[in-house]
């Protein structure tokens, strides 16, 4: 048994929970604190995959050139620069 506990003393304990909680709460504190395990768990095993495997290679891809704005740009190009007054 955990921490040297028999079969008595855990029966006392589990009473006083009981005594503590009430009979409805202790289903809700068991489910939580069952998800909070589970979470943990899965927090723990994703950083481990994290570290342990390599991150796969993505290749930037260029998006594809918009003929509407290479049109744009042409016709900023062709702009005269506007005259200074000073």
């Amino acid at each position: 048994m955990p921490f040297n506990l028999g079969f008595g003393e855990l029966v006392i304990v589990l009473v006083i929970v009981l005594v503590l909680f009430g009979a409805k709460r202790i289903p809700e504190i068991s489910g939580s604190f069952g998800k909070g395990i589970r979470e943990f768990k899965k927090n723990i095993n994703d950083v481990e995959r994290s570290v342990t495997e390599p991150e796969p290679r993505t290749e930037a891809r260029l998006p594809a050139p918009d003929p509407l704005a290479t049109s744009r740009q042409a016709s900023e190009d062709v702009r005269p620069e506007p005259k200074r007054l000073i």
